[in-house]
């Protein structure tokens, strides 16, 4: 579009899915707070109506204004769906970076390791085979892990495998991966590629499982107490619900919480500590043991607007696609000050992010 002189472009991200670019020959001071408005406006399910009142405004106005609206049809979709699997295209780079920068699965591996052979040898306890689900498994890397155990802890008995995952490209690394793992080809995998909630949905004849495991997936599922109640009915005697979740009082329960109302959007409502899911779990009246660890995630470069590798931890970390554009500038200096003076350790010129991990063993 060719426009004379005066030209105001202004991009506005709303959900951080959809975007809505207005372009416009500015007339006056009130066009930009107009547009200043529209971005602040940070929920699916203002958009539409964001976009009504700026052509509402520029009508009335009389204006000679030009207004271009873009709405992505397939962004707002794309939002709906992202709560339960929000690792696609660039998430998923973004998610492999984490892995990569920090010791999350190399703890949580470290403390399976010391737990899980105790565990699988009561859930194997009469049993003729052993039936596993993972239940938003990304990549697989733990769940071959697991499954290893499983195999060497059990060597004689039958096992099988259902994951259940909404990425599809996550899905198509974990399968990569099982063809690469040694034994793994004894067991028989189903996949399922939908949601969480979808499987609760679809599934008619609900499968008994001995192991069910759901790591760090626990915060994007609608209704908490009834995601946990339907996956404690899929074990068989003996069985055991494994959730992994970041633990209460740890340093991303203490960010969440604090920035509540600026993170807790389209991908996590609420953000859910192990804390939250323990008051589930004694609600339903279920027996369970807890147990915890910690690590640290050197974050020194999240403070250097610069670094790429920085921005996407943060990204990461904040769930947001861009998080130098999702907040207001003051908002983004107060976090990273919360991170450094609240949710961090200085030491030799680092700064380490304190994580602390919860790990919840629902008894069958």
């Amino acid at each position: 579009m060719s426009l004379p002189c005066r030209l105001f472009t202004h991009q506005v991200i709303c959900t951080r899915s959809v975007f809505i670019e207005m372009s416009t020959r500015l007339g006056n001071r009130r066009h930009r707070e107009s547009l200043d408005l529209a971005d602040r406006t940070c929920c699916v399910r203002h958009c539409r109506r964001v976009i009504k009142s700026a052509k509402s405004y520029f009508q009335f106005q009389g204006s000679t204004a030009i207004v271009t609206v873009i709405f992505l049809h397939s962004r707002i979709m794309a939002a709906q769906t992202k709560k339960q699997s929000m690792y696609e295209g660039s998430e998923v780079q973004i998610f492999q970076l984490y892995l990569q920068h920090s010791d999350e699965h190399a703890e949580i591996l470290r403390f399976l390791l010391k737990c899980l052979p105790k565990e699988f040898k009561r859930i194997a306890t009469d049993k003729s085979n052993l039936a596993v689900l993972g239940v938003g498994s990304g990549g697989g890397e733990l769940d071959v892990q697991m499954l290893s155990i499983l195999q060497s802890v059990c060597p004689t008995l039958p096992i099988s495998a259902d994951v259940v995952e909404g990425s599809t490209e996550l899905v198509a690394n974990f399968k990569a991966l099982v063809a690469k793992t040694d034994n793994l080809e004894k067991i028989p995998f189903t996949w399922h590629v939908m949601l969480s909630e979808d499987y609760k949905k679809q599934v008619k004849d609900v499968k008994k499982y001995d192991f069910i495991h759901m790591i760090q997936m626990i915060y994007y599922v609608d209704n908490l107490t009834e995601t946990i109640k339907f996956y404690h009915s899929c074990l068989n005697k003996n069985g055991r619900l494994m959730i992994i979740v970041g633990a209460a009082g740890g340093s991303y329960d203490i960010l969440w919480k604090a920035y509540s109302k600026e993170l807790c959007n389209e991908t996590i409502t609420p953000y859910r500590s192990s804390g939250d899911i323990l008051a589930s779990v004694k609600t339903l009246g279920l027996k369970y043991e807890e147990h915890c660890s910690s690590y640290t995630l050197d974050i020194t470069e999240c403070f250097d607007p610069n670094s790429e590798t920085g921005q996407r931890l943060l990204c990461f970390m904040t769930a947001t696609d861009d998080f130098s554009r999702s907040f207001t500038p003051q908002i983004r200096a107060d976090m990273l000050n919360f991170l450094r003076t609240k949710c961090s350790t200085e030491k030799e010129g680092k700064v380490y992010f304190n994580v602390c991990l919860g790990y919840i063993f629902v008894h069958a």
